[in-house]
C-alpha cells in the first residue's frame, strides 16, 4: 500500500479518533462487569443526596455472571487443516495430527499462553461488544497478543470488507505511543499530552497532532493487517452488541432497591412502642461524689435506639397509655429484586439457576439440561462469531514463520471447539458406549469425551501399543470371549 505521509497522519487521526469515541462506552461496560457502577441510578435526588455515601461499596453484580456464563463453556482445541488424511500412507497408521488438530499449531499457541489470551479476549467481546488479536514474528516464531478495546481499533474497505488498517495506542506520563498497522507495514507514530490547569496529562480534544517516531518503519510479510477484531453480535451493521447492555439498567435498579430495603431494615425490621400522655423520663445529675444534685431529660439519642417514641400529654388527667406496633414485612422489596433477576435469565438466555440459587433445588438432571438449552445456544453463537478471527489469528501466525503453504491451508482449516453443552459423566459415558457400538472410530469417541488433541493423539498411541502387544492382545480376546458370554457387547469389548 503506498501512501504519503500526510495521508499517513490523517489515517491516525482517524482512528484514534474512533478509539477516543469508543473508549467511555468501553470503560463503563467493564465497570459495570466488575460492579463499580451506577449504584444509585434511578433514586430520587433527595435518596441520592442523603444515602449515596452509606452504600459506597456496594454492588449487587448480575453483569459478570451473564458475561462469564457463555465464555465458561467455550474451550478452543487447534485446528485441523484440508487434505492432511491424504498425506498419510495408505497402509500406515495416520501420523500425528493427520486427522486432529494440527500440532505446530498448537505449540504456537502454548508458546505465546495464548489459550488465557482468547478467554480473556472472547470474555471482553461479550462485555464490550469487541476485543482484537495482534500477530507479528519474533525470535522463537509467531507472536500472539490480544489487545483491549479501549486502545485498539481496525478500520475496514467500505466495498470488500477486508481490513484495511489497524492501530493500538499506549501512553505514558508525558506521551502517547501507537502503532499504524498497515498490510506491508508497521508505522510508530507519538504525540505529546496536553497539560491541563489541574496538573493532569490528557490527549487533545481534536486528537490530531501524531508525529512519526524516532523509530523507522517496521515492514513485515504478512500481506495483511496483523489486528484482527472479535466481534459480538451485530445485525449487519458496524455496532456489535454487548451481551451485558440490557443487564446494565436492571443492575442499576436491583442496587436501588436494595438501598431501600437496607435503609428500611434499621427501622422497619424492629418492633416499636410509644407512650403518650406520660412524663418525659429523666436521669439524675452527679457530682464527683456521686451525690444527686439535679435531674436532666434522657437523650433523645437512646429513646430512639430503643424504638421508644414518647409524647407527653396536654391534659395531666389522662391516664399514661402505652402503643406497640409491629415489625413492618419486607418481603415485598425481595419479591421485586427476585422479579427483576428473573428478568435478566429471560433477557440474556441465562438460566435462572446461575442466579438464585433456590430455583436448583431438587432439579432432576433433564431439568438441568432443558434450563441451560438457551445458554448453549448462546455459547454456539459466539463460536461461531469467534470462528473467523481465529481461523486468521492462526494463518497470520504461519505467515509470520515464513510458511505460505500452511497458512493457505489454514485459511481454510476447521476451528476445533469443545463441546459447550455439559453432561453427567454417566450420561456421557452411555451415549459414547452406543455410538462406538454402531461403528463410530475410536478417535472421534476420544474426541467426543472432550479430550484435548494431544492427548488423543497419545490415547491412540497407546492402543496401537496394546494391538501390536501379543500379550495384551491375547487378554483382550479374552475379556472379549468371557463378555459375550455373559450377554454383553463383544464388539465393544474387543474395540
Amino acid at each position: 500500500m503506498t501512501m504519503t505521509a500526510e495521508q499517513v497522519l490523517q489515517l491516525a487521526a482517524m482512528l484514534s479518533e474512533k478509539i477516543v469515541a469508543r473508549r467511555p462506552a468501553v470503560q463503563e461496560a467493564v465497570r459495570y462487569f466488575r460492579g463499580q457502577e451506577g449504584r444509585m441510578r434511578f433514586a430520587s435526588d433527595e435518596f441520592r443526596d442523603y444515602f449515596a455515601k452509606r452504600f459506597v461499596g456496594f454492588s449487587d453484580n448480575w453483569c459478570m455472571p451473564v458475561a462469564q456464563a457463555p465464555v465458561e463453556r467455550i474451550h478452543y482445541l487447534g485446528m485441523r487443516l484440508p487434505d492432511s488424511r491424504e498425506l498419510a500412507a495408505q497402509n500406515a497408521p495416520a501420523p500425528r495430527g493427520a486427522w486432529g488438530a494440527d500440532p505446530d499449531l498448537a505449540r504456537t499457541w502454548e508458546r505465546n499462553d495464548a489459550q488465557r489470551g482468547l478467554n480473556e479476549a472472547l470474555l471482553m467481546m461479550t462485555i464490550a461488544k469487541r476485543s482484537y488479536a495482534m500477530v507479528g514474528a519474533a525470535s522463537a516464531g509467531a507472536r500472539i497478543t490480544f489487545e483491549n478495546p479501549d486502545s485498539s481499533v481496525v478500520a475496514y474497505d467500505g466495498a470488500t470488507g477486508r481490513r484495511k488498517a489497524g492501530m493500538v495506542v499506549w501512553e505514558d506520563d508525558t506521551k502517547e505511543y501507537a502503532e499504524l498497522l498497515l498490510p506491508d507495514v508497521v508505522v510508530p507514530l507519538e504525540r505529546p499530552k496536553t497539560v491541563t490547569d489541574r496538573g493532569d496529562r490528557r490527549v487533545a480534544p481534536n486528537v490530531t497532532g501524531w508525529n512519526f517516531a524516532d523509530a523507522s518503519l517496521r515492514p513485515h510479510r504478512l500481506g495483511a493487517v496483523p489486528l484482527v477484531e472479535f466481534r459480538n453480535q451485530s445485525l449487519l451493521d458496524n455496532d456489535p452488541i454487548s451481551d451485558i447492555g440490557l443487564v446494565m439498567p436492571m443492575q442499576d435498579s436491583i442496587n436501588l432497591v436494595w438501598a431501600y430495603l437496607l435503609n428500611a431494615l434499621d427501622y422497619a425490621s424492629l418492633p416499636g412502642r410509644v407512650i403518650l400522655n406520660g412524663e418525659m423520663p429523666k436521669e439524675d445529675i452527679l457530682n464527683d461524689k456521686g451525690e444527686k444534685i439535679g435531674e436532666r431529660p434522657m437523650e433523645l439519642d437512646a429513646l430512639i435506639r430503643d424504638r421508644v417514641a414518647w409524647l407527653t400529654g396536654g391534659n395531666g388527667g389522662q391516664p399514661v397509655s402505652i402503643a406497640e406496633w409491629k415489625p413492618a414485612t419486607l418481603d415485598g422489596f425481595s419479591k421485586v429484586i427476585e422479579q427483576a433477576v428473573a428478568h435478566i435469565a429471560a433477557q440474556t438466555r441465562t438460566p435462572s439457576h446461575y442466579l438464585i440459587a433456590s430455583s436448583s433445588a431438587n432439579v432432576p438432571a433433564a431439568g438441568y439440561e432443558l434450563a441451560e438449552a438457551g445458554l448453549v445456544s448462546k455459547a454456539q453463537e459466539r463460536i461461531s462469531y469467534a470462528d473467523a478471527a481465529v481461523r486468521e489469528v492462526n494463518r497470520l501466525a504461519a505467515l509470520a514463520e515464513g510458511d505460505t503453504a500452511r497458512a493457505d491451508r489454514i485459511a481454510v482449516g476447521k476451528v476445533l471447539w469443545k463441546k459447550p453443552q455439559f453432561r453427567s459423566e454417566a450420561q456421557l459415558m452411555d451415549g459414547l458406549q452406543k455410538m462406538r457400538g454402531v461403528g463410530f472410530p475410536m478417535r472421534w469417541i476420544a474426541e467426543e469425551y472432550g479430550l484435548a488433541p494431544a492427548e488423543v493423539d497419545r490415547v491412540m498411541d497407546m492402543i496401537r501399543e496394546e494391538n501390536s502387544d501379543p500379550t495384551l492382545e491375547r487378554m483382550g480376546r479374552d475379556v472379549a470371549v468371557f463378555t459375550q458370554g455373559r450377554g454383553g457387547d463383544a464388539a465393544f469389548a474387543e474395540g
